[in-house]
């Protein structure tokens, strides 16, 4: 019984010692301010959010292509689009009004220009 009684006693010791040192690394850690003139780094999230409400391509894992407007998204990358066409192999099958589509079957997501 006392050995498994000093196990958590010991836990308790070891997180005790490692808070200062998690407190201190995020200030240690912490990126030095960008030199003046450079570019801000881009995130999928900045591209995501531009997209919105503008004509993207989404090429599914099978191979179908959906063209039209970015509605809206969420983190699973599940996305409702309007003006929704559907493309088999290049060739138009289907048009939609507005379409949802599951984030699991997204191959990639590409802004594309107004014909």
């Amino acid at each position: 019984r006392r050995s498994s009684e000093s196990v958590p006693r010991a836990m308790a010791e070891l997180a005790a010692e490692a808070k200062p040192a998690a407190a201190e690394a995020p200030a240690a850690a912490e990126p030095a301010a960008p030199a003046q003139g450079t570019a801000k780094k881009y995130q999928p999230s900045d591209f995501l959010k531009t997209a919105l409400g503008r004509p993207v391509v989404v090429k599914l894992n099978s191979g179908v292509d959906y063209r039209g407007v970015l509605a809206c998204l969420d983190g699973y990358m599940n996305i409702a689009m309007e003006q929704t066409e559907e493309y088999v192999n290049g060739q138009l099958k289907a048009k939609y009004g507005d379409c949802f589509i599951r984030g699991n079957n997204v191959l990639y997501i590409s802004a594309s220009r107004r014909k």
